[in-house]
Parts: C-alpha cells; structure tokens; sequence
C-alpha cells in the first residue's frame, strides 16, 4: 500500500486530498493544526499528526515521527492568503505571516520528508499557484505572489540534492476553498481530483517545474 503525507490538512484542499488518496485505498499520514483538524482528518480513517508549518521547532518534529517509513506522494499544502495590492507596503507582521507559512514551513519540512520521499522514489509536490508566474504577474496580491515565487524557487533549487525524488510545485487552479472564495471557478472536488490524476503522471523529466491541475505544465515562469 502507498503512503501519501498531506501537509496542511485541516481543510480545503488538504482535507479534499485526505478524502479522495483515502477512497483510493492509499494510507495517509496528514499534518493539522488542531484538534478539530485532527477528528476531520481520523474521520476519513488516516493518520493525523498535529504540526504547526509556521513553527520551525514543530515542524522539525516531522523526521522522527515518520521514522522509518518510505513515502510515495508528499504533499505541502499549507498556505495563506494576502490580498493588498502593489500600492500597499506590507507590514511586517504580514510579511512575516505569509513568508513563514509558504515558503519557510516548506524549507523546513524539505530536509525532514524529502528524504522519506527518496527513498521510495516518490514524489513530493508543493502547492504554489499561476499567480506565482513573472510572465503572468499583475499588481493583485502583491505578497502573495512574491511568497508562491519564491516557494517555486525553494522547490527547484532543492531537488538537486535529492535526486532520487521529484520534486514539483502545483497550481490548484481557482478554487472554492476559503482563500480562492465561493465565485471561484473550480470546487475543491474538482481541482483534487485534476491533481491526484496530475501527480499520478509526473515523470523524473518534470523535476523543479510548475504543474497545473489540469495536467498543463507551465513553460515560463
């Protein structure tokens, strides 16, 4: 049986994951911040470990308690939004919020899973967005773009030293989560499944790029 680790899981598009890897039968270990993330997570009958991916000192937690196990699909999902835009300087305690949350949780989990992810020669996928192209950039989210850029660059730069693993980012498209609001396009159903079936079809020639949910992958960034 496969194991798939969900980072991030405690709703949305973490949760969805959880729920649809489950009906496929895979075993899953995901990450919550609480506990209610924990009973919605035990719920769909996988394992949930609490960790908070803004935290170093909890996320550094991660290695041992997946000592030992060889992991098929690894998948940061953790985020946040921020919607000022370029005419807005960001504070600092915002800056802190999002860059913590996107980009530092997923440089520190990498060293702690990537080797887990290796050795089943697995892949391990983080969850950026189109948002986070140069050639699509606009002045919307100004922060929230420069966070899911620099996430891409964290992800490509990493995968040289685990070369044994393929290493990814994934738009989820614009979903009906909390963040993506209730006029997006895609529902949460929809976008999971584009992904499952995306990362299913991930080959070693994929390393370090942007892939979209719908199999696209992205040619510039």
């Amino acid at each position: 049986m496969s194991l798939v680790l969900v980072i991030g899981a405690s709703r949305g598009i973490g949760l969805e994951l959880v729920r649809q890897y489950r009906e496929t039968g895979q075993r899953v270990v995901a990450t919550v911040r609480d506990a209610a993330g924990r009973e919605r997570v035990q719920a769909l009958g996988a394992q949930a470990l609490v960790v908070d991916v803004s935290d170093p000192a909890s996320v550094s937690g991660l290695a041992w308690q997946l000592d030992g196990e060889k992991i098929d699909v690894a998948l940061y999902v953790a985020g946040l939004w921020d919607d000022h835009g370029a005419a807005t300087p960001p504070t600092r305690e915002a800056f802190d919020r999002v860059m913590h949350t996107n980009v530092l949780g997923a440089m520190q989990a990498l060293p702690q899973v990537a080797p887990l992810v290796e050795e089943a020669g697995g892949v391990f996928g983080f969850l950026s967005s189109e948002m986070s192209l140069i050639s699509e950039a606009g002045s919307s989210a100004w922060l929230y773009r420069v966070s899911k850029a620099a996430l891409n660059m964290a992800v490509a730069a990493a995968q040289p030293a685990w070369p044994r693993a393929t290493l990814v980012t994934l738009d989820p498209g614009w979903t009906q989560t909390d963040m993506g609001g209730a006029g997006a396009p895609l529902t949460v159903e929809r976008s999971v499944a584009g992904l499952i079936a995306t990362i299913a079809g991930i080959t070693p020639a994929d390393r370090g790029r942007l892939l979209h949910h719908d199999g696209r992958r992205a040619e510039r960034w």
